[in-house]
């Protein structure tokens, strides 16, 4: 759903940026408090949890290069909103999708560079918002047991897509270049996002499943999910003493559990994203069919990995390949980067200073 220069106005592209500035700027302070809690943070800082948020973000330009087809000549793939916030938190995961987007644009010409706040507002604001709400939602009125993690990320993932699709329609109603009956584009936009929001589902669940199985303490969204032990005291139900905390979840290296998901990003960047459907995204499928895409502009910058290929190699696959590798690669970097940046600003009121000193 990578809207290209031209589709806005640009008006509205740059009312779309300031919102997704504003979104971002909040994000960042919210990123502090998320990066600086839970288990593994406790007394390892940013060490440990910058990489892991900055692998989020890597993961998630993965699976993003994966289109899977959705119906006749069209392909859908991640947003990646719901996964990234359910993970890391919604701060931080706004600021992964940011991060995603921005590499995306610049590196691989992949969404309009001034288009890129309505991208940031339609794929990262407005799926965190909308999935992580569902999430939570469903996570108090659900057995307090890690399968309802895995079923809440999986309706929270799924409603997300269709509603970036309606937030991109309400931007094309206020600011589209061209003159097409908006009722026309709600109906298409979110009729073949909700079969894409299926498979968005699907990847945000196995995804989140398969960490809970293995290191449950790094997923965001499943802290605390263990109810409270009751005694009954004089025939009242009571909180029992908290037990003693133990050397376990903060202490844990996360080192495997980077190096596989990092290894996981690398081979579907670098080999499965070789066999991902070559039919056009939903966005693209609506606006061919439409018109809404008739004043599309080419994109502004001169790249030499412009459409995930290298430059000047004629093999496809491993051209292709090669991309894909490096976009993981310069995306885990830079986005490890700013979360570790993020994290050493906090204040010394939010995050005590130890020293180690007795």
């Amino acid at each position: 759903m990578h809207v290209p220069d031209g589709m806005i106005n640009l008006p509205v592209s740059a009312a779309a940026g300031v919102v997704a500035a504003g979104a971002v700027a909040v994000s960042l302070r919210g990123a502090r408090r998320e990066l600086g809690s839970g288990p593994l943070a406790e007394g390892h800082g940013a060490e440990r949890t910058a990489p892991l948020a900055g692998l989020v973000a890597a993961f998630v330009f993965a699976v993003q290069m994966l289109n899977f087809p959705v119906a006749a000549g069209t392909s859908g793939h991640l947003l990646g909103g719901a996964l990234a916030a359910i993970l890391v938190g919604p701060f931080t995961g706004v600021l992964c999708i940011a991060v995603v987007l921005l590499m995306q644009g610049i590196l691989f010409a992949d969404g309009g560079l001034t288009a890129l706040g309505v991208n940031i507002t339609v794929m990262g604001v407005v799926t965190v918002i909308v999935s992580y709400g569902i999430f939570r939602g469903l996570l108090r009125i659900l057995p307090r047991k890690r399968r309802s993690v895995t079923v809440s990320a999986f309706v929270a993932a799924l409603v997300s897509v269709p509603a970036a699709a309606a937030a991109f329609t309400l931007l094309y109603a206020i600011g589209g270049t061209t003159h097409i009956p908006v009722g026309k584009v709600l109906t298409a936009m979110v009729g073949v996002h909700v079969l894409i929001g299926i498979g968005e589902a699907a990847i945000t669940a196995l995804t989140v499943g398969a960490v809970i199985a293995v290191r449950p303490d790094l997923v965001h969204g499943a802290r605390g999910l263990a109810a409270p032990l009751k005694l009954r005291v004089g025939g009242e139900l009571v909180d029992a003493p908290a037990p003693a905390p133990v050397a376990a979840a903060g202490s844990r290296s996360p080192r495997g559990l980077l190096a596989a998901g990092l290894g996981t990003a690398l081979l579907l960047a670098g080999v499965v994203s070789f066999y991902a459907s070559a039919s056009p995204d939903g966005l693209e499928k609506v606006a061919a069919d439409k018109g809404i895409d008739r004043k599309v502009e080419e994109h502004a910058a001169d790249s030499p990995l412009a459409d995930y290929g290298i430059k000047d190699i004629s093999n496809t696959r491993l051209s292709g390949g090669l991309a894909g590798m490096i976009g993981v690669g310069a995306t885990v970097v830079v986005g490890s980067g700013i979360f570790y940046v993020v994290h050493r600003r906090r204040t010394p009121a939010n995050a005590p200073v130890t020293t180690g000193r007795s």
